[in-house]
């Protein structure tokens, strides 16, 4: 097996951790340890456990047809300014794979960061479910501009040739930056310009949201996005995710693919709640603040130790790090992360919203400990 060098939330468990028991007994050393390899390892926020339980009541119309559909339609479009179709799945693979494929004819392309999601951690799912031809670019900060597009953004016509026809953002980026809404509506204009699409991959959107200050619609609708990945579940939701047309003109299909793709719920309601809850009021801003409070606090924890250099910029819910040789290993005998880039010694440090204090505090003090023993 070839080495990997890059190893994000799919990673094999031998590569950041000792392998756990799932059964253990609640009481063993390692039941519940806070971890910051991924935001994906945290539980569901309470609130949203109550939200399932009022939802658990009764029969209600399967597919789609229950009030708790019809009311994330409700509070989608007050985010967004205007009505919306809004497509609940299971997993943000899925919304990606969708809603691409919906935004494509079989010989399209899609443009997008080498380091996008769709390219490194989804398995080949865009290439093999959907039929997409990925055609990638280098970044080096993760975010795409208007001239990097172009490296790829040519050849229409030549039948030889995917067609480039959809640009794929990640907000935030896979290196945890953040595009502003200028940013993305210069995409948006020079992706239009071409005749092309544009897509967002919303998987950390409300983290992006609590960094830049402004409210969701200023990246997206306003910003000339046409279709959203719009992500919850690594912002405490158990497993809900949605497909959001901001243009209608820019799918076909949809919802015959979403079926065909295997992303229909049949008890959507659950789904639905889900995203009603945390969009109805200020939860999804209030978990991605503090999350990303929490991250800037590990950052300002562990600037100035020896040896470790924090390599990226801090811009939400992720740090970026240099470890000298040998002390990530050690650290994950009691901190569970992943390795960014094992030939320089990157890591990625993960907070999430019910990182707290106390979590980094004992992180920064444990590296520390580390540290010191070399």
């Amino acid at each position: 097996m070839p080495p990997v060098t890059a190893l994000h939330e799919n990673a094999h468990p031998s590569a950041a951790a000792p392998a756990e028991d799932p059964a253990r007994d609640d009481d063993a050393p390692t039941a519940g340890r806070v971890s910051f390899a991924s935001d994906n390892y945290a539980g569901v926020h309470p609130e949203v456990i109550q939200a399932l339980a009022r939802a658990n009541v009764g029969h209600e119309i399967a597919y789609g047809e229950d009030r708790w559909t019809a009311r994330l339609h409700e509070v989608m479009a007050q985010h967004l300014g205007r009505e919306v179709p809004v497509f609940p799945v299971f997993n943000g693979t899925g919304a990606n794979v969708l809603g691409l494929q919906a935004m494509l004819p079989p010989w399209g392309a899609v443009v997008c960061a080498e380091t996008a999601h769709i390219n490194t951690d989804e398995n080949g799912a865009p290439e093999r479910v959907a039929g997409i031809k990925l055609l990638t670019v280098p970044t080096p900060d993760g975010k795409l501009t208007p001239q990097l597009v172009d490296r790829q953004a040519w050849g229409w016509g030549d039948e030889h040739r995917a067609q480039p026809l959809v640009v794929s953002i990640t907000q935030t980026t896979e290196l945890g930056t953040c595009y502003t809404p200028a940013e993305v509506r210069a995409l948006a204009e020079h992706a239009h310009g071409h005749g092309m699409r544009l897509h967002l991959d919303g998987a950390r959107i409300a983290n992006a949201a609590a960094t830049l200050g402004v409210p969701l619609r200023a990246f997206t609708a306003d910003a000339g996005v046409d279709v959203l990945s719009f992500g919850g579940t690594k912002n405490g939701l158990m497993g809900a995710e949605a497909v959001v047309v901001l243009d209608p003109s820019a799918v076909t299909g949809l919802p015959f693919l979403r079926k065909m793709n295997m992303q229909l719920a049949s008890k959507m309601r659950f789904i639905s709640a889900q995203l009603v809850a945390l969009l109805e009021g200020d939860l999804w801003l209030r978990s991605a603040q503090h999350a990303n409070a929490m991250a800037r606090r590990l950052r300002d924890g562990v600037a100035g130790l020896p040896g470790v250099s924090v390599v990226r910029p801090v811009e939400a819910n992720a740090v970026f790090a240099v470890l000298p040789d040998g002390v990530a290993d050690r650290l994950r005998a009691r901190f569970r992360f992943y390795d960014w880039d094992v030939a320089t010694g990157e890591v990625r440090w993960m907070c999430a919203f019910d990182t707290t204090e106390a979590d980094v505090d004992a992180f920064v003090d444990a590296l520390r400990e580390e540290l010191d023993r070399r």
